[in-house]
């Protein structure tokens, strides 16, 4: 009996369980046909040493030639380009377009064309600049890449190097049975897609929304409350598209334009995401108060951060202050009224830090934010810690220990101090020159004041003033 012939073989497929087994179906191979030159596809491919970090830029730039784009992280974006073709004189005027905007960007890559979206990545990958027009001629112009341009997974390509395999069109030519049974059927899959047997859905990449409007002012201005005025339409219809949206922002930017000198940007930042526009028009006046101007004023710029969700927060059963009722929202308030007022690097954020060392136990970091569920889940989680009664310490540390004096061996501070429970000893530090051994008590002084004071375990015993408790 004459044997099928391989390539008629159906891939098996693993189908529902049988009670005494597990059926085996065949995997219907898709129809041969040639792919349509409905679809035309350019892929830019990222040489520089780190492309990732310009993906999002090259992303941006794309959207101006076509709606559908797609990010292929980390060196890869596609750009679905058949109704831009006429708007650029073809493709060879679409492919001067995009090199002129990488030039700009000051990224090197390299372009490729084809009617396939993994297609035209695979030959930018391979740094083949071709242009595989011709859906009848796409396997042929495939079939002498590596299959590295696949990036298959190392394993897959080893077995296939030892069977001879090491081109895509050796790859099309093995049996598509014995090909899914060996190397998964997630690999023919991607050589269905690279060819047009199969539809290769890509994700549409979606810029972020940020919001940008800018007016001329019919004459220049000095004055402050006169520019948060001229403001007064921006900021109308920044509520308006925020509204439109259900957003809310983080953060603003107002550029004020000058005849001479450089613009002057005076920046916003929130403790929390906002949508009041009255809330944001009171809080940008504060900064544009104490913010000085080199010149006249001629024109102005309101420019948001990226949207995020807004979520409104919910009216508390509590007043503000009964119960830690309002917390939240007066928080907010009071972070962004200061930061408004005193500037950004003014008011910061506290960290606690991996040491014993009470100078070293804690560290500053950036802009504080408003206190979430989360974090206000990790406050109580340390105000516990720090009211234990073995691990209590005070949130006021001095700058230096302040030495106190000594009567019969016990401290005074305005009287004789009086030292409440066990004391914590700690003795660390030696590693980096900055060893201490200390014994640290609570202490009240004669108006109930309650101090942390530590006496020296190396002679001659020193007390000191460390903290003071709130």
């Amino acid at each position: 009996m004459a044997r099928k012939p391989a390539a008629a073989l159906k891939p098996l497929q693993l189908a529902a369980a049988a009670p005494y087994g597990v059926v085996l179906r065949a995997l219907e191979a898709p129809p041969a046909a040639a792919p349509t030159a409905a679809e035309l596809w350019a892929a830019v491919h990222l040489s520089s040493p780190d492309p990732a970090a310009q993906l999002e830029r090259l992303a941006l730039r794309a959207a101006e030639y076509t709606p559908r784009v797609s990010l292929e992280p980390p060196d890869g974006v596609l750009l679905e380009v058949r109704g831009s073709l006429q708007l650029f004189a073809g493709v060879a005027g679409l492919e001067r377009a995009l090199r002129e905007e990488c030039r700009q960007l000051g990224i090197a890559v390299v372009l490729a064309f084809a009617p396939t979206p993994l297609a035209a990545l695979v030959l930018a990958r391979a740094h083949r600049p071709l242009a595989a027009l011709d859906p009848a001629q796409l396997v042929s112009t495939l079939a002498p890449l590596p299959l590295k341009a696949l990036r298959w997974p190392e394993e897959i390509r080893a077995r296939l190097a030892r069977s001879g395999v090491r081109t895509i069109g050796a790859a099309l030519r093995l049996p598509r049975a014995a090909f899914a049974r060996r190397f998964g059927i997630a690999q023919l899959a991607t050589l269905d897609a690279l060819t047009g047997r199969a539809p290769d859905l890509r994700r549409a990449y979606q810029a972020p929304v940020r919001f940008r409007r800018r007016c001329e002012l019919s004459c220049e201005l000095e004055d402050h409350a006169a520019i948060l005025q001229s403001l007064a339409p921006l900021f109308a219809a920044l509520g308006e598209f925020l509204t439109s949206r259900q957003c809310g922002v983080a953060g603003l930017e107002c550029l004020l334009t000058h005849r001479h000198s450089p613009a002057t940007h005076c920046v916003l930042r929130l403790a929390t995401p906002a949508a009041d526009i009255r809330r944001l028009e009171e809080l940008l006046g504060e900064r544009l108060s104490a913010l000085p101007l080199p010149e006249p004023v001629r024109g102005c710029e309101l420019r948001s951060d990226e949207l995020v969700p807004y979520r409104p927060e919910c009216p508390h059963l509590w007043q503000p202050g009964e119960h830690g009722g309002g917390v939240v929202g007066e928080a907010s308030g009071l972070l962004e009224r200061l930061r408004a007022r005193l500037g950004e690097d003014a008011v910061y954020g506290l960290t606690l830090l991996e040491g014993h060392r009470p100078e070293k136990a804690w560290g500053r970091t950036g802009p504080p934010a408003a206190a979430g569920t989360a974090a206000r889940r990790a406050a109580r989680q340390a105000a516990a810690a720090l009211h234990r009664p073995a691990h209590r310490r005070p949130l006021w540390l001095l700058p230096a220990p302040l030495s106190l004096a000594v009567r019969d061996g016990l401290p005074r501070r305005r009287g004789l101090l009086r030292l409440i429970g066990e004391p914590e000893r700690i003795e660390t530090g030696w590693w980096d020159g900055e060893e201490i051994e200390r014994d640290y008590y609570t202490a009240t002084d004669s108006r109930g004041v309650l101090l942390w004071v530590f006496r020296e375990r190396q002679a001659p015993h020193h007390w000191y003033l460390h903290g003071v408790f709130g």
